[in-house]
């Protein structure tokens, strides 16, 4: 018994690569120890492995729930962006090598992920992110080992599509400046962060204001940022670890207003993550 509450932590961690949302992952995650505990005690014991049981439950149903998330996302107000998760979350558990945890958990990852198919995510994050093989990935698709191999791949290009060819050192540095700039509510300060052809995202859900669409243009962005701090006065700003990487907590009369991610590389930020939806914040609420 002890063997298969210890999976718990790898399966939300899986879970919530599939999905970007920490409570559909611990739902998920329920529902397939829900399924294991309807077992007889027989059938419990005829399982060889119930690690690996439970990934290929947890890995069906977040099939499912991917396929239906494209029909709601059809009726989410604004651009829909992964939950973000604080420091002592972002970690989840401890994956296999050929992607590494601080990546992949990332909102540039996860941004990436998204957009994929729900058959290339599965079979790319069980295998490529977790070690999971190709016969047991196959198991949880319902297709073969070599057409789950070769989703992986089409996710793989994907993925390494995104990556930066610049370096991404000096993140912390480079949001840090990003915050006294945006606090000074200097525009020039903030063009000169911000890559040429930056964009910006935010994520309100329809629950807090947000703009609809993505603002492109390091100048618009910057002008974006600017004009958000007139609208919402007194507002807060805090370094903090998000996904993983430097970000910024903006705070409001003590409750967390929105939480920002960052894609820096060659020292210039080439793309903002802003999460307002309160119902994505919970997190990070004291």
């Amino acid at each position: 018994m002890t063997v298969i509450v210890q999976e718990r932590q790898q399966l939300i961690a899986l879970a919530y690569r599939l999905l970007g949302s920490v409570s559909d992952a611990e739902d998920v995650v329920q529902e397939a120890y829900g399924r294991w505990y309807a077992l007889t005690g027989p059938q419990r014991d005829a399982i060889e492995s119930p690690g690996a049981w439970l990934t290929t439950v947890a890995g069906r149903i977040c099939l499912d729930l991917l396929g239906s998330a494209r029909v709601r996302r059809e009726r989410y107000v604004g651009e829909w962006l992964p939950e973000p998760v604080p420091a002592q979350v972002g970690r989840l558990t401890d994956p296999a090598d050929h992607v590494t945890l601080d990546e992949s958990v990332t909102m540039a990852f996860l941004v990436v992920l998204d957009a994929m198919t729900p058959a290339e995510r599965v079979a790319f994050v069980l295998h490529d992110v977790f070690g999971y093989p190709f016969a047991e990935v196959a198991a949880v698709l319902g297709r073969t080992p070599a057409a789950c191999r070769q989703l992986a791949s089409a996710a793989r290009r994907r993925v390494a599509a995104s990556r930066p060819q610049a370096p991404a050192d000096g993140r912390a540095d480079v949001v840090r400046a990003f915050k006294l700039a945006w606090e000074a509510k200097d525009i020039r300060g903030l063009v000169g962060l911000l890559d040429p052809g930056a964009t910006a995202v935010a994520d309100g859900g329809g629950l807090a204001g947000a703009v609809r669409h993505p603002v492109e243009g390091g100048e618009l962005v910057a002008q974006y940022a600017v004009r958000l701090l007139d609208r919402i006065p007194a507002l807060e700003l805090a370094e903090s670890t998000v996904n993983g990487r430097p970000g910024l907590v903006a705070r409001r009369d003590g409750t967390v207003a929105a939480v920002v991610a960052f894609d820096v590389a060659g020292g210039l930020i080439r793309r903002i993550w802003a999460v307002r939806n309160p119902e994505k914040l919970l997190l990070w609420q004291e």
